[in-house]
């Protein structure tokens, strides 16, 4: 073994080692009985770690590499840079919430999810009361530096611990997969902790809607601007990100117009955003509607693949239902990639279905499912011939840049069903461009809250229970949504760049066959095989 495929070896075995759900959540065996540790003597354990693998591949010079390996050597670099710029910032200790990336959301979607033998399931459940503490103790020595969370987080993650604990002990999400007293005995108690906690001790000092951005917080500033170079792999400034959202919104605003014109019969924007969001006839009536017409948007993608993509031996797609203790606060739905004998799942928010919009979840499934998401990760699974860390990882940019271009993809590809799913596809399109506005807007340049959701509800069709819940996650998580938006203009701007040189199924391939990318090095990629031609 080379002392790159050693290199990358090690920083896979002890990222996963670290986040040991994410593990389970992308097929990685080895960890079914773990659970990570969200202290901050973790956090800087690992750091330190990354710092050493950093200098070492230093040591290793990229003009000697060739082909793949040194792909390899320039993901690695990246991995390891902003691996250790996010630890050092510890935003994770002042993003309380209830959605995806709040403990008891982890541990509800990760856990009964995972594989593994029954008793590593027990032993992981049995570490899950000391999971629960270190968050506890994370955040208290956050507030104890006067760096605190937002209170809208807090408050969201009470509700749900108490809409948690208000569940029949016999339908407890954790019990799916073996009948044992220790949730009852250790993981509730645990939780009962967590939920007083953040009532009685993180309430109180919790920042107010008028200051959630991370600019409210000390070295917030700073924090925020290594998540965005992170989430989007590129140099780009919130100054620039900000501005071109604001482009972006106008630019849409226009063709909500022309497609308003076809599918509602107005051209006004407004008119347009009101009827999208208030018609009730636009909504579902049953969950088995939402699932019915995801299910069938997946299948027909599927079918339509041969004509825009090389054939791939990859594992099967299914629908699930999201677990109604995760779903309240959670987002429209996910993607579960598979593991083992698990096939890749996209899951779907049916929470209060006459809350829901008919012309959203088609555009949604082919972000998560095929041509997105799951097209996207297990075809990265399956190819064993690259290394494990290529295999597993995940970059946002790469990852929710290719989910957005599907959805436009899929309109080429002629699988929407009407003008009004088209119209569909144009208001997630605008969510994901008043992203790169409303982050940048909150977390560097101070905009409140109600500041961030009338800004979406002015340029999106998305009902106010999903703007509201888009911008706690915003709030939550900075700089992630910027990734949509920025990675679909740059597959955007290479797919127009190689246009005379790599037909659809070509540059499809380029852009995925690799395994997940950094923008950076998909942009060298893609340049390669332009000018190799």
């Amino acid at each position: 073994m080379d002392a790159l495929d050693r290199l990358g070896e090690e920083y896979f075995r002890r990222h996963y080692a670290a986040d040991p759900f994410a593990a389970g959540v992308f097929g990685v065996p080895g960890h079914e009985a773990e659970v990570p540790d969200p202290s901050r003597a973790a956090a800087d354990r690992h750091r330190a770690e990354l710092a050493r693998l950093a200098g070492e591949l230093d040591r290793i010079d990229p003009a000697g590499l060739v082909g793949e390996d040194r792909i390899s050597h320039a993901i690695l670099r990246r991995l390891l840079r902003d691996g250790q710029r996010v630890l050092a910032d510890g935003v994770v200790e002042v993003g309380v919430t209830a959605g995806g990336s709040g403990p008891l959301a982890l541990v509800v979607s990760t856990v009964p999810a995972g594989t593994g033998t029954d008793s590593e399931y027990l032993a992981r459940l049995e570490k899950l009361p000391g999971f629960f503490d270190a968050y506890v103790g994370r955040y208290l020595q956050a507030a104890a530096d006067g760096r605190f969370p937002a209170a809208v987080g807090v408050r969201q993650a009470i509700a749900q611990a108490d809409a948690y604990l208000a569940g029949p002990l016999e339908r407890d999400p954790l019990l799916r997969r073996l009948p044992t007293d220790v949730v009852a005995s250790a993981v509730r108690p645990a939780v009962v902790r967590f939920r007083n906690t953040l009532e009685e001790r993180l309430l109180p000092v919790a920042r107010d809607d008028e200051h959630v951005g991370l600019c409210h917080v000390p070295g917030g500033a700073e924090g925020y601007l290594g998540l965005v170079a992170a989430c989007t792999t590129t140099e780009l400034g919130p100054e620039e990100i900000h501005r071109t959202g604001l482009e972006l919104v106008a630019r849409l605003r226009e063709e909500f117009a022309e497609r308003g014109g076809r599918a509602l019969g107005t051209t006004d924007v407004d008119d347009v955003l009101v009827r999208l969001r208030e018609d009730r006839s636009l909504r579902f009536g049953t969950a088995e509607e939402i699932v019915g017409t995801v299910t069938r948007a997946l299948r027909e993608a599927e079918a339509a693949l041969p004509d825009w993509f090389a054939h791939y031996d990859i594992a099967p797609c299914v629908v699930r239902e999201m677990d109604p203790a995760e779903a309240e606060h959670s987002v429209l739905g996910y993607y579960m990639p598979p593991a083992a004998s698990r096939p890749g799942a996209h899951v779907v928010n049916t929470h209060r279905p006459d809350l829901r919009a008919r012309f959203e979840y088609e555009a949604l499934a082919f972000h998560e499912s095929v041509p997105g998401h799951h097209l996207q990760i297990a075809l990265a699974q399956s190819r064993t011939d690259l290394p494990a860390f290529r295999r597993f990882a995940y970059f946002d940019a790469h990852g929710e840049g290719w989910g957005l271009y599907s959805e436009r993809l899929a309109d080429e590809m002629g699988l929407y069903t009407g003008e009004l799913s088209r119209l569909g596809m144009v208001s997630f399109d605008a969510w994901r461009a008043c992203r790169l506005v409303v982050d940048t807007g909150m977390h560097h340049f101070g905009w409140s809250r109600s500041r961030a959701i009338d800004y979406m509800r002015a340029n999106t069709a998305l009902s106010q229970t999903n703007i509201e819940n888009e911008v706690d996650r915003y709030i939550a998580m900075p700089g992630q949504a910027l990734a949509y938006m920025i990675g679909r203009l740059k597959i955007q701007e290479l797919r127009e760049r190689s246009r005379a040189t790599l037909d659809i199924r070509a540059f499809h391939n380029e852009v995925l066959a690799h395994g997940p990318l950094p923008l950076d090095v998909l942009d060298d990629l893609i340049e390669g095989s332009t000018s190799s031609l």
